[in-house]
């Protein structure tokens, strides 16, 4: 295999062209012109140079050739595609998936967490710790579910983490409902994940409340997702002291933490449950998620390839206008005089 930087050629075959043009002028007839009428006139001189061949002599006859030749040469460069390979880029053969489902409802705003030493609302606890996660998840595909009264699907299972890091930003609570629907998160994560049987899936489920919408039972979906071999590790968010009503937002439902029924999700899946009351306990449960699921280490090896015959085709290009602006320069004749 060529090293960083050396040069290849797709079709070296072209340059084998390269006396194509001293051939066909040595070999082939020259161009025989077909007779005329020839228009009669008392002096040919005046006319001269309206002739349709205008012959160039001495150094400029000779700087144009040389340009020709030259522009064939590149021309056959850039025909025969030089290439260069770059520095070679590790890929991961195989890695997990990861569905992230957070819970957007309306008790997401009640701000009963920490960050550091100022108060924070959940829904920004939650959005800060999760980036950093997605952002250390090397070669594994993440996807993320929202989810409310209702779950749907921001971000598709993909390697490009900065798009999930930008759906994770731009969360907005209340906007999939206020309830919270824990059975459909979950089984609309298993429909995404159980056709990709070849990796290993997890499913991260978030949430502050208890189950109070949607048609799928939280306990039924974790045992479909037991059968497709999913891992389900739960997350109850919010502190422990409950905070007066005045705290939470006009409309907004006190949603009250069911650990019975996440840590029996998490067990029935052969997964965890972790309670996080601060923002520094829920970035502890991340790097002990990233513990329990270590990313693929397995990679192998691709060098790009980079096209280079724009190069010598640009040089073809510009020798090619330097001969055709030389042919137009007029040619210096001697001025003769004219007698009456």
């Amino acid at each position: 295999m060529s090293m960083s930087g050396d040069i290849v050629w797709a079709m070296p075959w072209v340059l084998w062209l390269l006396p194509l043009p001293v051939l066909v002028h040595r070999y082939l007839p020259p161009r025989r012109r077909s007779p005329g009428r020839a228009l009669r006139v008392p002096d040919i001189q005046p006319f001269g140079t309206l002739t349709s061949e205008r012959r160039t002599t001495g150094a400029r006859h000779w700087i144009r050739i040389v340009l020709l030749a030259l522009a064939w040469v590149a021309l056959l460069l850039a025909t025969a595609r030089p290439q260069s390979y770059g520095e070679p880029v590790g890929v991961p053969l195989s890695g997990r998936d990861l569905m992230l489902c957070i819970d957007i409802s309306g008790s997401m705003r009640e701000a009963d967490l920490y960050a550091g030493n100022q108060r924070a609302t959940r829904m920004a606890v939650v959005k800060q710790v999760a980036r950093d996660f997605v952002a250390r998840r090397s070669g594994d595909r993440v996807g993320l579910i929202m989810f409310g009264s209702q779950a749907y699907v921001q971000t598709p299972l993909t390697r490009d983490h900065e798009t999930v890091q930008h759906f994770l930003s731009e969360a907005a609570v209340g906007l999939a409902g206020r309830s919270t629907a824990i059975g459909d998160a979950i089984g609309l994560a298993v429909k995404r994940l159980r056709d990709r049987a070849e990796s290993s899936q997890v499913i991260i489920l978030l949430t502050d409340g208890e189950n109070s919408a949607g048609v799928v039972e939280p306990l039924e979906a974790a045992r479909l997702a037991a059968q497709n071999d999913i891992r389900i590790h739960a997350i109850g968010v919010g502190s422990d002291v409950q905070g007066s009503l005045l705290n939470m937002p006009f409309g907004a439902r006190r949603s009250e933490l069911d650990e019975a029924t996440l840590r029996a999700i998490s067990e029935a899946t052969g997964g965890q449950y972790f309670r996080a009351r601060n923002q520094q306990e829920l970035a502890n449960i991340y790097r002990e998620i990233d513990r329990l699921e270590p990313t693929e280490q397995e990679s192998d090896e691709f060098r790009p390839l980079r096209e280079l015959f724009a190069w010598p085709l640009g040089v073809a290009l510009a020798l090619s206008v330097c001969w055709a602006g030389l042919g137009l320069l007029p040619d210096r004749q001697a001025s003769i005089p004219v007698t009456r």
